[in-house]
């Protein structure tokens, strides 16, 4: 029961984005990046993409080839 609650005052604390981003922990990604108009990179990762400290970029496994993968510029990343 106190974890019950404490869960719902959690989530009753979050913005959307924050709940969003709760949401989608461990959901499948679309990820496409551009260099300019040219796309540089476009695939789904296999979970959460992580964009570490001391980075500008993201970190991925690539569904298609199960390889870590980090790209970095104009990415969209959307939740599949």
């Amino acid at each position: 029961m106190k974890n019950l609650i404490l869960c719902t005052l959690f989530l009753a604390a979050c913005t959307d984005t924050q709940y969003a981003s709760f949401q989608a922990l461990g959901s499948r990604h679309h990820v496409i990046c551009w260099s300019g108009d040219t796309v540089i990179y476009e695939g789904i990762s296999t979970g959460r993409v992580l964009s570490p400290k001391d980075s500008d970029g993201w970190q991925f496994e690539d569904e298609k080839t199960g390889k870590l993968v980090e790209v970095s510029g104009n990415c969209v990343i959307t939740v599949l």
